[in-house]
């Protein structure tokens, strides 16, 4: 076995797939990555999405969606449900099923439209319906309350590396 693939194996052993939300936070993914987890977020689908190939006219996703994709969108929503749900769904449901651990920030400037909406609710319903450790977290108003955010996610990621995570409130 060559020393790459040893190293691969061993580094699979103790990182920890996270689903961040929301799902298109930079800096969420940037600290779960810097901290040897991976992160699971609408970047990583969209991007496999365009370079899976053999998909005509995908080029700028998820504006552009396949019939294919909205069939899929139905594991996880009602054929009932707006288009727009079951289409993003189609990308953060797999996330979600593929999760170990999930770190949602309560994000009060979140805007768009009622699909976007619709699909937040249910994906972080989903998050928190699953076996899984799940920190929340409210979005960081003051410096002081920005560096107990770091901490609180730090704590929470490491805590995954050795076993049990409880679920909770990262602001206590």
């Amino acid at each position: 076995m060559n020393v790459y693939l040893k190293y691969s194996i061993v580094m699979r052993e103790i990182m920890a797939k996270v689903f961040i939300y929301p799902t298109t936070s930079l800096i969420l993914s940037d600290m779960v990555e810097r901290l040897g987890h991976i992160p699971l977020g609408s970047a990583l689908s969209v991007r496999d999405t365009v370079q899976q190939g053999g998909v005509e006219g995908i080029d700028s996703p998820p504006l552009n969606m396949t019939p294919d994709d909205a069939k899929r969108g139905l594991k996880w929503a009602a054929v009932e449900v707006p288009p727009g749900v079951r289409g993003r769904m189609s990308l953060l449901g797999p996330l979600i099923a593929e999760a170990e651990a999930a770190i949602i920030m309560d994000e009060p400037l979140a805007f768009g439209c009622m699909g976007c909406a619709r699909t937040n609710e249910l994906a972080t319903f989903l998050l928190k319906e699953a076996d899984i450790p799940v920190l929340e977290l409210n979005y960081p108003q003051t410096d002081d309350e920005g560096f107990a955010f770091v901490m609180a996610i730090k704590e929470f990621l490491k805590g995954l590396e050795g076993g049990e995570q409880k679920a909770g409130d990262g602001n206590e």
